[in-house]
């Protein structure tokens, strides 16, 4: 499980800044879920070889008004949620009162903090965080967001604990299936249908501090984990009719899948949440299933309707296969199961670096890449670089030209031919040096 660090602060004092420089993203909309987490995003960090969840927050004011007051109990849920807090203050406007009433109200929750004085370039450190340990919450740390000084030095002290985590390219002894989707659309009717229709829940075990459950089952003979997202308690209460979201919890669930399947509600509008889940789900390179539920509640009209909305704002997975199911009347929940199964196999396919060549040869005589500028990008060979997504890495010269669009060509192809049906598909150039670039003609 990869820990999560949670950004808070007042307004101003480079949250988003500090967010972006960890993230390696340009600005901080990373995941925003329209009603549920206003001004609070999220994203996937790294240092090094480890990775962690980043949270940034939209303010922590006990005064909040209005809007503010949202905006502030989303703060203190990722709080909750952390494993470790980065209060970040700003060195050029000193200790302030909202710095001290944020920092009080951190002691009383009693959650490992560390404060981090921010614009503190051309400063002496000691005098700049001089003041700050009036905080009483550990020794502040001087950094940089926007320049980046210091920054990785507090990454390692509040991540220290943790140990890091290796990602594996070995497939495990069982799929792991993360069900996700939005609140009230139906993953825990789902869990149930298919826990309750074999009968077999082997156990039910807390996977970190934060609840998330794996449920084991056994479908037709095989075993499978499944990851809910939607608040599992111990046997006897396990499936809780209440609804839980938590976005958290939803991208450990996804991150620590082989699939997933994401769970729509027909009877509602296909909404931007669907679409942002949907994304990360991509982002992360997971396979992926869609369980389009209540499908049995609709009428004509009202099915072809909610095709078109899907077609249109979920045309991005079109490498993913649609399910149209009713949870609550078991239907369709077999062929669900199935789709896992192809999704599952296609991430983890082996795919010999022979066939890929030829594959690729193929691909190249069939349509070339474009010409960049008097160059012609010339693709040589290809193999396989991973697994959960499959990663095909071609070698050749001038490959830095290659538009996504012959990329997309290619993936296409590869697809087709390997038969990559429910999993993404990364495809990487590498540009060998040209030999002669440095000769005088």
């Amino acid at each position: 499980m990869k820990p999560i660090l949670v950004i808070v602060g007042r307004p101003n004092v480079g949250k988003s800044t500090l967010f972006n420089r960890l993230t390696r993203t340009r600005d901080a909309l990373v995941a925003n879920v329209p009603g549920l987490t206003r001004d609070r995003h999220y994203g996937v960090g790294r240092m090094g070889e480890r990775q962690y969840l980043v949270v940034d927050t939209g303010g922590l004011d006990a005064q909040a008004k209005g809007v503010f007051v949202e905006m502030a109990k989303q703060a203190r849920t990722a709080i909750a949620e952390a494993d470790a807090i980065v209060l970040v203050t700003d060195a050029r406007e000193g200790l302030t009162a909202q710095d001290r009433a944020i920092g009080e109200e951190l002691r009383r929750m009693g959650r490992r903090v560390f404060v981090a004085v921010n614009k503190s370039e051309g400063m002496n450190a000691e005098l700049a965080t001089a003041e700050f340990h009036e905080l009483a919450l550990g020794a502040p740390w001087a950094i940089s967001a926007e320049h980046g000084e210091g920054v990785r030095d507090l990454v390692d002290a509040a991540l220290a604990a943790f140990p890091v985590e290796k990602e594996s390219d070995e497939p495990e002894s069982a799929p792991r299936i993360a069900i996700v989707g939005r609140p009230n659309a139906g993953k825990s009717t789902l869990v149930n249908a298919l826990v309750g229709e074999e009968r077999v829940v082997t156990f039910d075990q807390p996977g970190t501090t934060r609840d998330a459950i794996d449920v084991e089952l056994m479908v037709k003979g095989r075993r499978y984990v499944l990851i809910d997202t939607a608040g599992l308690r111990r046997r006897g209460k396990v499936f809780e009719s209440v609804e839980k979201f938590s976005v958290v919890k939803t991208l450990h669930a996804i991150d620590r899948a082989n699939v997933a399947v994401l769970v729509l509600d027909a009877q509602s509008e296909i909404a931007d949440q669907d679409a942002h889940i949907a994304g990360f789900i991509l982002e992360r390179g997971r396979a992926l299933v869609v369980a389009v539920n209540k499908w049995d509640s609709l009428d004509g009209d009202a099915r072809d309707t909610t095709k078109r909305a899907i077609a249109r704002k979920l045309k991005f997975l079109s490498f993913a296969r649609f399910h149209y199911i009713s949870a609550r009347e078991g239907r369709g929940l077999a062929q669900l199961i199935d789709s896992v199964d192809r999704a599952y196999r296609a991430a983890m396919a082996k795919l010999p670096t022979p066939k890929l060549t030829r594959a690729l040869i193929a691909a190249v005589a069939k349509q070339a890449p474009p010409r960049s500028g008097l160059s012609r990008p010339k693709m040589r060979y290809a193999h396989q670089g991973g697994s959960n997504p499959p990663i095909v890495v071609i070698h050749g010269t001038a490959l830095n030209a290659v538009p996504d669009t012959y990329r997309r060509y290619l993936e296409s192809d590869f697809r087709r031919l390997f038969r990559l049906e429910g999993t993404p598909l990364r495809i990487e150039f590498r540009s060998g040096r040209n030999p002669y670039v440095d000769r005088r003609v």
